[in-house]
């Protein structure tokens, strides 16, 4: 599947959203936007459950997997796994600046260890074939001159890495909450665009504070792909026209309720596997939004789907309640 992984528009890695249901469930809204995984730390890997880590299902592809860490043994070892489960992409986390993320030594935190960085990336090229990009910001506390950001990716750059996705806001390590990290930095984008300037073979992927398709066109006349985040989560159908504007792809525009239905055998495979319903359907709530009927969508799911047994029959519930909403709307 690697031959169609593309970066031109990707839905960022978010811990506790992008879970593989999560995926599965954007991958039915679009074929060709590359998903990534929560971050999954070598830690996780190297001692834990490996199949609930790193386990997917065959139609998330493209879909790369995030690492959080910071021994290149380790880090190496976590991407041969992954390359063996079959993921399209390892990308190296070095952008979250959460207070646990940096007890463990990784993340943003680690912009402040080039050289550490560098060994990192060059062990994971070295163990896999599949491509090892990564992800950070454009700089943490008072260390976010453009000078330090170019040498930081000219040093990554010699190891073989040619892709970069940058957080277009610096992070601040300690005073800031990772919910104030994604909104008190201002948005730089103009260093993204410096960057692609700069390094012209290199690909940039530019995230932070896109929310729709129509920036994401506009930023790439600057740069070679474009992140989006939390806005992909909370509305996912924003995501529909992407196939077709962004990857040439000559397929119709699904509606919202036909999204539904094909992600219901999904769901029914996962409800024979014991997953809870709940833990698909909080995933779906966004389906909806700006639509009349959007709140009774949302109120069914969140309170039927939680309940003992709950199934697909739930999901159907939820539809037919929009349904009828749009039916009266129009008849008003």
């Amino acid at each position: 599947m690697t031959g169609r992984l593309s970066r031109k528009l990707s839905v960022a890695p978010m811990m506790d959203w992008t879970d593989r249901h999560e995926r599965a469930f954007l991958r039915t809204i679009s074929r060709r936007t590359l998903l990534y995984t929560e971050m999954v730390t070598t830690g996780a890997i190297l001692h834990g459950d490996r199949d609930r880590f790193l386990g997917f299902e065959e139609m998330e592809h493209p879909v790369a997997l995030q690492l959080g860490g910071s021994e290149p043994a380790d880090l190496a070892f976590s991407a041969r796994e992954g390359e063996a489960r079959g993921y399209d992409e390892i990308n190296l986390n070095l952008g979250c600046p959460s207070d646990r993320v940096q007890r463990g030594r990784f993340g943003a935190c680690l912009m402040t260890e080039p050289g550490l960085v560098v060994d990192c990336v060059a062990a994971m090229i070295e163990a896999v074939e599949i491509p090892v990009t990564v992800k950070t910001r454009i700089g943490v506390d008072d260390r976010d001159s453009y000078e330090e950001l170019t040498a930081f990716v000219e040093k990554i750059a010699a190891t073989g890495c040619r892709s970069f996705t940058i957080h277009a806001r610096k992070a601040w390590l300690s005073g800031l909450s990772p919910k104030e990290n994604r909104e008190v930095p201002p948005l730089r984008y103009d260093v993204v665009y410096a960057l692609k300037r700069d390094f012209p073979n290199l690909e940039i992927v530019l995230n932070g504070g896109v929310q729709n398709l129509a920036e994401a066109e506009n930023h790439l006349t600057r740069v070679d792909g474009v992140m989006i985040g939390r806005a992909a989560y909370q509305s996912p159908y924003i995501l529909a026209e992407a196939d077709q504007r962004f990857f040439s792809e000559d397929t119709a525009l699904k509606s919202r309720d036909q999204i539904v239905d094909d992600f219901l055998p999904y769901v029914e495979r996962q409800l024979t596997r014991g997953v809870p319903l709940k833990s698909i359907t909080r995933h779906m709530l966004g389906l909806f939004n700006g639509l009349a009927g959007a709140r009774a969508w949302r109120r069914c799911l969140a309170e039927e789907a939680y309940k003992p047994g709950a199934g697909p029959e739930t999901i159907e519930a939820a539809l037919a309640r929009w349904r009828d909403t749009q039916a009266r709307q129009r008849a008003a």
